[in-house]
């Protein structure tokens, strides 16, 4: 997992203690924060690295499926069920399976879980065998399984067998200076996908990157960088760029000034304000090194000119200011 910043630091060394305790892992995290790079951390790190590493979205199975796609069935346990078929549980034999989407299984999926964890033991439907299978379990869910549990949504005892372990992943947004680390290696992963030309962020399309809130966390700055990729004509890749990808980088609003009266502002708004502060030094800056020429201080920080010209807008600032210095 790629990053630098202390709540990453945070999240590799539990991976390693998670890895060399082999029980249960419950991890919850936001959609696309890399919960099953996550789990497959803790599997490839452990002893069982070398046995299959089985992922499964309970999301996906229909609930009248749940128990032949986990234990497997017998030859003529249902309509065309001319073989048996192993399950899950049995492909993930000395290895992990993980459950991602864990909340979304239905009343009859959570107790059809739960009688398999409560002693490692199934039956594979339509033979009266029992098996057992050493699989570790390693659940996922982007909600938070203990609010599920309150509102009756998911089994108190299923959630305290899943919860042996205990990993959240934070949000990008609370990961600080990781964006710029991960927003170049993705464009790089996007070069050598495409097999095209190496790219580069201009000064102002990072910072937009780094302020931006991230809902979507580490896959939306994928995507967005494949997309920013496409759009950009040349090897920079400016800001204008950026919002042809997303339209949400597209004119920025001005951040309005806090009066004495008002309260004092919360974390999030004290990052916005430090970061209209930076964009209006940084353009001043700019605009110092280009003499007060928009045209030379676009080529300077990689941004095009229009863009440019509506950042100073914004901003307030006159490039005529700059012209005599």
């Amino acid at each position: 997992m790629l990053g630098q910043s202390q709540a990453i630091e945070t999240v590799r060394a539990q991976l390693q203690r998670f890895a060399a305790c082999d029980v249960q892992v419950l991890i919850e995290g936001e959609t696309g924060t890399g919960k099953e790079l996550a789990a497959r951390e803790i599997h490839y790190a452990g002893v069982r690295k070398d046995q299959p590493f089985v992922p499964v979205n309970c999301g996906a199975i229909p609930d009248s499926l749940i128990e032949s796609e986990l234990f497997g069935h017998g030859r003529g346990a249902f309509t065309d069920a001319k073989v048996a078929q192993p399950g899950l549980v049995d492909h993930a034999r000395g290895g992990t399976l993980f459950l991602d989407e864990v909340d979304a299984l239905s009343g009859k999926g959570q107790v059809t879980l739960l009688r398999f964890l409560q002693d490692n033991e199934y039956r594979p439907v339509g033979s009266g065998a029992t098996r057992i299978s050493d699989a570790r379990i390693i659940a996922a869910t982007n909600s938070c399984l203990a609010l599920q549990v309150e509102a009756g949504r998911f089994r108190r005892d299923l959630q305290y067998r899943l919860n042996a372990l205990y990993l959240r992943l934070p949000p990008l947004r609370s990961r600080d200076g990781d964006v710029p680390l991960l927003a170049e290696h993705f464009l790089r992963a996007v070069a050598i996908r495409l097999r095209g030309p190496l790219k580069h962020w201009s000064a102002a399309a990072m910072q937009a990157l780094d302020a931006h809130a991230w809902p979507g966390n580490v896959r939306e700055l994928d995507n967005i960088t494949l997309r920013a990729y496409m759009s950009a004509e040349t090897a920079v890749i400016s800001l204008a760029d950026l919002a042809l990808a997303e339209p949400a980088f597209a004119d920025p609003q001005p951040i309005p000034r806090r009066r004495a009266s008002e309260p004092e502002i919360g974390f999030s708004a004290a990052k916005t304000r430090a970061i209209h502060k930076f964009e209006r030094d940084y353009l001043s800056q700019l605009m110092q090194r280009a003499r007060g020429n928009v045209s030379a201080a676009a080529r300077l920080s990689g941004t095009e000119r229009r863009q440019l010209g509506k950042l100073l807008v914004k901003h307030g600032i006159e490039s005529s200011a700059f012209r005599s210095r």
